[in-house]
């Protein structure tokens, strides 16, 4: 599977975007799917989760209410709108493809079995 992420940009505090993760082949409905994101002099970090038929998801703490992971699996590609955005939350942000659910409730990107492109998300005070 091949992960290719898009929509971030340059956002005020408070303001929205939507990332998009867009998987190619066949497979996409077989694999749980998630978001990740790094800042500058940080680790890779947890943000949401979305089972394969995106009947459940889960958030890393800091996210839940701000945050919203959704797929179409029509489409093959999974999203994440963020609202209330803080300067706290500029990084890049990275897709991530697992079959297993349990790793994804791990919450740490080990184990992760494909990553898409990254795409950066800058929140200006």
């Amino acid at each position: 599977v091949q992960l290719q992420a898009s929509g971030g940009g340059l956002v005020q505090t408070g303001g929205s975007l939507r990332l998009s993760c867009a998987a190619s082949g066949r497979a996409f409905s077989t694999y749980d799917m998630g978001w990740f994101r790094q800042a500058p002099g940080k680790e890779r970090e947890f943000v949401a989760a979305i089972t394969k038929s995106g009947g459940s998801t889960y958030y890393a703490r800091s996210m839940k209410g701000r945050f919203a992971i959704s797929r179409d699996n029509a489409k093959n590609t999974v999203y994440l709108q963020m609202n209330s955005l803080r300067p706290e939350d500029t990084a890049v942000y990275y897709c991530a493809a697992q079959r297993d659910w349990g790793v994804f409730r791990g919450a740490v990107p080990t184990g992760m079995e494909f990553w898409g492109t990254g795409t950066q998300v800058t929140v200006s005070s």
